[in-house]
């Protein structure tokens, strides 16, 4: 009996120890105990003290500091500064305008001198896409003899191309060229030997003597081109066309420089026939034409386009009632609306014809669109009638003058009712043409720029100057849309081999959840200074026809210009007088960025976004008032027209600046000064933070340049070594004329220059165009002869900048000698063992980089300094430089310490940066002179961590991160997760860490974000309008037929699988093994591939096409909450409630978190700083564009316009049916395809 109740008792006790070991995770057993307060408060200490100890002895800051004392800090004037700096920007402009019109004088005067020359169809001229080299093989005569050419009737004709010598010039971005002669650009859609084309091409060889003589007035020219109205391009130098696009799709005709010469800005209403005989190839070709007159559209011009049946609709609902700005985002959503157009019942023209009419009155009399010329543009098959009464109603008020011109486009080869539709033409001051064939639509619908330019070409003397809006060079934005399509199908290419790798594995969500991630985070990829790239402005004039035969019609023959290369206007905007986190940007007059440090017109690395050119200056410059997005202060709107007013004002504002690839920002109050570059639609704006803004570094007199050279100094022996490099983008020194390997070797050219007898500083960067130096010479010279530039100083120095940076090199000369850091130094020896320090640098504020390096051991490695040196030379531009000036308000004796955001990922050594900033004090103003700073190995940093904590973050309990002022991990114990966003590591705590101050949550609006959407691929009409979509449908067919088949091989044949991966697969595998096949994945077979894996397969093989879409995106940054002596710092964890501790690191940017793992931890709480779309809730058929467009901007319109002339009613040529000289080719490859596909 006792047994047994001993036995009970036994089990008893058993049962509530068991009981009690179940529920021990509920329990509340004091976590907080495991987190000693003070404990953790000493780790932050030591650890701080001891990184400090050792940037105070690796940087030699102290000493630094002392280098400056004899510079002295006066105030920064922002007023004086834009005023001069749009003065050298209007005098750089003033020399291309006048090199623009040198070109287009001798064009008229030329062609007027060759009105009688024949047309030598053999004439053999420099091709830009055939002309060959010296040593390129000569391609074979065609045999037999060409045939006839049925288009042309006469026999095709062969010309050898000529042979030119190219050589590579920096200026022109290493592009091979040639200064002797010029080369023609040929549209595919252009015959070149065409009477009038190839008469053209004549009579413009003679401008390569003009386009020579601007050259050597003005070495600094970029491109020099005539455009001629025929289609062909005249450029100097001469250059090969670029091959590595699949199509050439360029014509200058299209280009927005050549547009916007030809005719003044244009309100355009296009009309697109919706009856039900409007289908098949009739609907393919409007289509094409409707796009086509888009493409021919600018900034300055407004359109919108209506379907008509038996009503009147716009292809895009929310644009209804308003022409819109023609820019590329809302000509993208015009182009896809009607791309879903589909005809219906009859066409009501009256209806269509009234609406039309009554929208540009209305346009006109709101003082809205451009206010210049109008059109109506009918795109049909015929017209029932020709609608009088409605043309006498709204056009013909004012005899003889007609405000509305009225362009017709007869589709289809066999109409019946044309006299209709051509009468409108004929009668309304327009135009019309017959068009029946895909390849004739371009040079069809450009038959329109002519009439639009006659009442320019009636009055002869006013030629108006243009400048455009920024482009892509050459570039095309439908090539963007190939590009993405290139890489959708590398994606699926990759998914493929990847198959091959993990099989059954990339069916699991974990990865497809990888892969995706991984691919969105390209897109996210947009440099701010995209290299393959060039973008410019151009200025451009028209050139007229002065012939006396051409009055009657009044013939364009084409648009002069020059480039001016974005690069090149930075260049003279001198960044070194607006001091370190200052820029300037330029404003056109409809309110977008010429550029700006925030441009940011590139994604995926190398893709054009679909809007890129048409960024405000208020999607840029982001006010810190916590309005939700797109809701504008009226403050900055009040700021944006008063620039593009063209106004003089100053503006202080509160912004959000982000950088670091858009993952940190600083809310920092900002000065703005604005002005106008005078004769052009730019306004300049400069601006610089309040805080270390207002004063700057500046040298005394006895230490000028010319004063030290007299006592003697050698100004090369103070840039001795070569541990030292200056400013890559900036204009220290720059010789007109030279060019030098890199910006060192100029600078040593110009020191030595400097120290010569006779030197002198030149006046102004631009020489002065030859007709303002004949003007001021012949009025102060009795013999009235002037220089010419050449003869000129043909250099220019930036005398301030070369003052500092003389200076700036002889105080810190010291620095980069390791003389301090030799061998027998044992505290230098013990901090390069214990942190793995690589290199030490300096960077001042005139742009002088210097380093040294520490090597492990005695025998120097290559390489370190090196490697530092080529990403690090763009000292008050470099992120290091710029956190360390802001954190320096934050805490004067500290450094910033950061790693890449890409660490726990890397298989390579990680390197942390420190670095710290120098700011030199008199008079009561300070400035900021240098920052200094060192790197050294994490591994180090990591084991020091680990030194100072013991054991106690290494066990399960608890977790311990450094975490930086932005939230970005810098130590973990889990090194994968180094440089990670730490919300994504724990939300839960983050979230806590905003809850109770410690970071700041910051909510940055990207206005310039790529989004995509779903592509119906099903529609045939948009694959016809250019050839460039045909070749993406056939690879797009390969492609998908060759993938499959590689799949079924890689499945069938582990032998050729086996070699195909040795040729294709990634060497640098990290995938884990793929896991055991699930039991349901086999079965149908031996080989366990049945009929389910392949249909599961066919997900993936398939093709997901999307389409690229601008949208707006936000991001949530965050920022440490730099409140002295926050009191969340002095509390201690408690339980489960509080279960971490945080406190700062001192003389850092870091904090020092320790987590209680014990307590449960919230999975699902996820904060991220990735961007996210915003929804602005709108309507199913609604967009962006139309959100956008319901809250438009202010703009200024051009000041040229001229849209009418006495004399133009006399001209009767008003249209011709379908007769072009096409490409053969071109035809033929349109005409197979729109047959095979």
């Amino acid at each position: 009996m006792a047994w047994s109740r001993l036995l009970a008792w036994w089990r008893l006790c058993l049962g509530l120890l068991s009981v009690l070991v179940c529920l021990a995770p509920c329990v509340n057993l004091q976590p907080a105990e495991n987190i000693n307060y003070n404990l953790v408060h000493s780790w932050a200490d030591k650890l701080g003290m001891e990184l400090f100890h050792l940037g105070d002895f690796i940087t030699r800051r102290k000493e630094v500091q002392e280098s400056f004392k004899d510079a002295k800090v006066v105030s920064r004037n922002g007023a004086s500064i834009v005023d001069s700096m749009a003065k050298e920007i209007e005098m750089m402009m003033d020399l291309k305008v006048s090199a623009v019109r040198r070109i287009m004088d001798t064009a008229e005067n030329t062609a007027l001198s060759h009105q009688n020359d024949m047309a030598d169809k053999m004439f053999s001229y420099y091709n830009a896409k055939e002309m060959l080299e010296p040593g390129d093989p000569v391609p074979p005569i065609p045999t037999p003899a060409p045939d006839m050419d049925k288009d042309i009737g006469e026999p095709l004709i062969y010309v050898q191309p000529k042979v030119v010598v190219l050589e590579p010039r920096p200026e022109f971005h290493n592009t091979p060229v040639n200064f002797s002669v010029s080369s023609v650009h040929v549209p595919v859609n252009v015959f070149d030997r065409a009477p009038d084309v190839i008469k053209a091409i004549q009579w413009s060889e003679n401008l390569d003597q003009i386009f020579r003589d601007n050259y050597k007035n003005d070495p600094t020219l970029s491109w020099q081109f005539f455009g001629s109205s025929t289609g062909f391009m005249r450029q100097f130098p001469a250059s090969k066309w670029r091959k590595d696009v699949p199509v050439d799709l360029y014509d200058c005709r299209l280009r927005s420089w050549y547009m916007e010469a030809a005719t003044s800005p244009k309100d355009i209403v296009i009309l697109m026939d919706g009856s039900g005989s409007m289908l098949g190839q009739r609907l393919d070709i409007a289509k094409h034409v409707v796009n086509t007159i888009l493409d021919t559209l600018g900034t300055n011009d407004f359109v919108n386009i209506f379907t008509f049946d038996k009503e009147v609709s716009p292809v895009v609902p929310c644009f209804e009632d308003t022409l819109i700005q023609a820019n590329l985002g809302n000509i993208r959503e015009l182009k896809e609306g009607i791309d879903l157009f589909r005809p219906k019942s009859i066409a009501n023209y009256t209806a269509a014809l009234t609406k039309a009419f009554e929208l540009l009155e209305e346009t006109k009399l709101s003082s809205r669109g451009a206010q210049c010329n109008q059109a109506i543009m009918i795109i049909g098959d015929g017209a029932p009638e020709n609608n009088r009464e409605v043309f006498e109603l709204h056009n013909w008020r004012d005899p003889p003058y007609k405000p509305v011109r009225v362009f017709t486009y007869l589709i289809g080869k066999e109409v019946a009712n044309w006299d209709d539709i051509r009468w409108m033409a004929c009668e309304n001051q327009g135009y019309y043409v017959h068009l029946s064939e895909t390849a004739e639509v371009r040079e069809m619908v450009l038959n329109y720029i002519p009439v639009m330019a006659r009442p320019l070409v009636l009055g002869r003397h006013d030629h108006p100057v243009i400048w455009s809006q920024v482009y892509a060079d050459i570039e095309d934005t439908k090539i963007s849309d190939y590009l993405w399509d290139m890489n959708q199908c590398e994606n699926q290419k990759a998914d493929v081999l990847e198959y091959w790798k993990v099989q059954d594995r990339m069916l699991e969500p974990s990865e497809m959840h990888r892969r995706k991630y991984r691919r969105m985070k390209d897109t996210w990829n947009q440099p701010l200074d995209p290299k393959m790239y060039q973008f410019m402005t151009t200025v451009s004039m028209p050139i007229y026809d002065r012939r006396e035969n051409a009055t009657r019609i009044a013939n364009i023959l084409g648009v002069a210009g020059t480039d001016v290369p974005i690069n090149e206007i930075k260049k003279l905007l001198s960044p070194f007088a607006l001091g370190v986190n200052g820029y300037a940007f330029i404003v056109t007059n409809n309110g977008y960025v010429l550029f700006h440090p925030d441009f940011r017109p590139v994604f995926q690395g190398y893709i054009l976004k679909p809007a890129y050119n048409s960024v405000d200056m208020i999607e840029v410059e982001l006010l810190d008032d916590d309005r939700p997005a797109r809701d504008f202060n009226p403050v900055l709107m009040t700021i944006r027209d008063s620039i593009i007013n063209q106004s003089t004002g100053s503006k202080w504002m509160l912004v959000k600046n982000h950088f670091d690839d858009m993952k940190r920002v600083a809310r920092i109050k900002r000065q703005y000064y604005w002005t106008a570059i005078k004769k052009t639609p730019f306004t300049l704006v400069i601006s610089y933070p309040e805080q270390y803004g207002v004063s700057h570094m500046d040298i005394r007199a006895d230490q000028e340049i010319h004063r030290i050279s007299i006592k003697g100094t050698n100004l090369r022996s103070v840039f001795s070594g070569k541990r030292w490099k200056i400013h890559p983008d900036w204009l220290f020194c720059k010789h007109s004329n030279r060019t030098f390997k890199t910006p060192e070797i100029e600078l040593l050219y110009f020191l030595e220059r400097m120290s010569e007898p006779g030197w002198r500083w030149p006046g102004s960067r631009s020489a002065m165009p030859p007709e303002h130096a004949a003007a001021m010479f012949s009025n102060n010279s009795s013999t009235g002869r002037y220089p010419s530039i050449n003869e000129k100083e043909s250099y220019y120095c930036d005398r301030q900048l070369m003052q500092a940076l003389v200076f700036d090199a002889r105080v810190t000369g010291w620095f980069s000698n390791n003389t301090s850091f030799n061998s027998k130094d044992d505290k230098g020896n013990e901090f390069k063992q214990r942190f793995g320090v690589t290199v030490a640098f300096l960077a001042t504020h005139s742009g002088l980089t210097r380093w040294h390096e520490f090597h492990s051991n005695a025998a120097e490695e290559s390489g370190v300094g090196e490697t530092f040196s080529q990403n690090n030379t763009r000292a008050i531009d470099e992120i290091w430089y710029k956190r360390a000036v802001d954190q320096h308000f934050v805490r004067e004796e500290s450094f910033v310490y950061s790693v890449p955001f890409d660490a726990g990922e890397s298989n390579s050594e990680i390197l942390v940066t420190a670095s710290h900033a120098v700011f030199h004090n008199e008079g009561g103003k300070t400035a900021p002179a240098a920052v200094v700073g060192f790197q050294f190995q994490h591994s180090a940093l990591y084991k020091l961590f680990h030194n100072i904590t013991g054991n106690a973050c290494a066990v399960d309990d608890k977790d311990c991160y450094i975490l930086d002022n932005n939230g970005y991990v810098i130590i973990s114990t889990r090194v994968h997760e180094t440089g990670r966003f730490f919300g994504e590591v724990n939300g839960a705590i983050m979230k806590r860490l905003l809850e109770e101050n410690v970071y700041t949550q910051v909510t940055v609006y990207d206005y310039q974000a790529v989004c995509f959407e779903s592509k119906n691929d099903n529609n045939a009409s948009s694959m016809l309008l250019s050839p460039l979509f045909h070749l993406l449908r056939v690879g797009k067919w390969l492609l998908h037929t060759a993938l499959w088949y590689i799949v079924q091989l890689l499945q069938w044949a582990p032998g050729v699988s086996s070699h195909y991966a040795d040729m294709y697969g990634d060497s640098n595998d990290t995938e884990p093994p793929p896991p055991e096949p699930h039991p349901e994945h086999h079965g149908r077979n031996g080989n366990g591939h049945g009929k389910k894996d392949d249909e599961i397969w066919l997900r993936y093989l398939t093709l997901h096409r999307t389409r690229l879409k601008a949208c707006d995106m936000k991001r949530e940054l965050y920022t440490l909450f730099n409140e002295k002596d926050n009191v969340v710092y002095n509390m201690t964890a408690h339980a489960c409630e509080r279960p971490f501790v945080v406190l700062p690191i001192p003389f850092s940017n870091l904090i020092l978190l320790v987590i209680d793992q014990l307590c449960p931890r919230d999975g699902s709480v996820v904060l991220t700083v990735n961007p996210q779309p915003i929804d602005y809730h709108l309507s199913v058929n609604d967009s962006l564009a139309c959100y956008k467009q319901a809250r438009e901007f202010n703009r200024m319109r051009p000041t040229s316009c001229i849209s009418r002339h006495a004399n133009e009613s006399g001209i009767k040529l008003c249209g011709k049916a379908c007769s072009v000289y096409a490409n053969l080719g071109l035809l033929l490859l349109c005409h197979i395809l729109s047959r095979w596909l």
